[in-house]
């Protein structure tokens, strides 16, 4: 099978809740190693776009391909899924397992590897975002920001069962939301590092403009279950388009009315 360029293709994807459409007739493509944000109002359904593409899931309507492969089933259901990785806005650690059992634990499920070599990956990946001799301690021995590192670390975990061969497709839920300007900025690079570390391409959903202006290239506005706008992150910034200037500049007055948000 030809290699597809793309990480994601949607066509016409759809999700209800009753009779409520959270998103409707979305169409786009991210190119492998591009990196994307998803903007938008609270409650527009970014995060819900984020939990179909990771397979958590599934659409109402419409197709999805990832990495060429067209996506009918929930992770869990699939012999070998795509590579995709969701770093939650919460760092979803569990609780009764140290660090080193939650970030290896996709490698646990291969049988090749020795504990050594797991351990040794482990703390690799944590090194990477900056945290050393905590493998053995439990989630709660951690502070908040540490363990929003450890779920970045987990995300440059590969899971060594999977038969493809691509790439992977990192998903980052508002992973500033709440934070300081200084936490952001750490954040920000962090989202950034992990992404070339793993070599792969990212979709980000936030609404905090520091973290769309420096972890994405181009941008979607989101807004009412569709896409209202797309461009270069240049172009998010100098538009004029309502639906981005409102959202930039924090206006009550535009497309995006409050009764609404």
């Amino acid at each position: 099978m030809k290699k597809s360029k793309h990480a994601v293709e949607t066509n016409n994807l759809s999700i209800s809740w009753g009779e409520v459409k959270v998103l409707d007739q979305l169409n786009f493509e991210l190119n492998n190693g591009e990196k994307l944000a998803i903007v938008g109002p609270s409650g527009s359904g970014k995060s819900t776009i984020l939990k179909i593409l990771a397979g958590l899931i599934l659409p109402t309507e419409g197709e999805l391909r990832i990495f060429g492969e067209k996506q009918s089933y929930l992770r869990l259901d699939q012999n070998n899924p795509p590579d995709v990785r969701l770093v939650f806005q919460n760092p979803a650690l569990l609780g009764s397992l140290t660090i080193e059992e939650n970030v290896g634990f996709l490698l646990r499920k291969n049988k090749n590897l020795s504990k050594k070599l797991i351990h040794e990956i482990v703390c690799e990946c944590l090194a990477e975002v900056g945290l050393f001799n905590v493998e053995n301690k439990l989630p709660n021995e951690l502070s908040g920001g540490m363990q929003k590192r450890v779920s970045f670390a987990r995300a440059l975990i590969t899971d060594e069962t999977l038969k493809s061969k691509t790439k992977p497709l990192l998903l980052f839920d508002e992973p500033t939301a709440g934070l300081d300007p200084i936490a952001s900025s750490r954040i920000e690079d962090l989202i950034n590092n992990t992404n070339d570390k793993a070599n792969g391409s990212s979709i980000v959903v936030s609404h905090v403009l520091s973290t769309i202006e420096r972890t994405s290239d181009k941008v979607l506005m989101l807004y009412g279950g569709k896409f209202r706008w797309a461009g270069s992150i240049n172009e998010f910034k100098e538009s004029n388009d309502p639906y981005v200037f409102q959202f930039r500049n924090g206006k009550l007055n535009g497309p995006m009315q409050p009764k609404d948000i």
